[in-house]
């Protein structure tokens, strides 16, 4: 995918938007997209999970690839 702001991040960061680490995965990062699934599904138990699907997110839409 190209750079930040572009219309693959866009994509992505939607994509996170709706399961947390997906648009890592999307991206073709699969360490960090299970590192993201991981710890949000582990919080959410917590009711914290919001933190990390953000964080998800805003690591999507800023990524330099």
């Amino acid at each position: 995918m190209a750079g930040q702001g572009s219309g693959g991040n866009v994509i992505a960061a939607l994509a996170s938007f709706f399961i947390p680490g997906l648009g890592q995965l999307l991206q073709g990062r699969l360490m960090m997209a299970i590192i993201h699934f991981v710890v949000a599904g582990v919080l959410w138990i917590f009711l914290l999970g919001w933190i990390i699907h953000l964080w998800s997110i805003l690591d999507a839409a800023r990524f330099k690839g």
